[in-house]
């Protein structure tokens, strides 16, 4: 099982950047896929997730800025960031999880800054 992420860079406020996340090694339309954040001396936080059925959730502080979305012909999930602010800034992690198919899967991580 391989989750890739990539997208992750340095942005200044109010800009924007698109996360994605290539999956193999397993049933990838099976799964709820997520974005989770884990800034420095805070704990791991979702961000959004898509389930396999395309229903999103999201977290308050980024409604109506970010948008989850999956493409299961490439096995990808991405997370476009709009109006990025500096709260922002976090490693985003990309995650596979199914209860059904037994599995719960992370990726390595993506730095994303937002600072002028």
């Amino acid at each position: 099982v391989q989750l890739v992420e990539s997208g992750g860079g340095l942005v200044g406020p109010g800009g924007s950047l698109r996360l994605s996340c290539a999956s193999s090694g397993f049933i990838f339309s099976a799964y709820r896929m997520g974005w989770y954040r884990q800034a420095p001396g805070k704990q791991r936080e979702l961000v959004a997730h898509i389930t396999s059925g395309g229903s999103t959730n999201y977290a308050d502080s980024v409604k109506g800025r970010f948008t989850i979305s999956r493409d299961n012909a490439k096995n990808t999930v991405y997370l476009q960031m709009n109006s990025l602010e500096p709260e922002d800034t976090a490693v985003y992690y990309c995650n596979a999880r199914s209860s059904v198919m037994g599995g719960n899967y992370w990726g390595q991580g993506t730095q994303v800054t937002v600072s002028s």
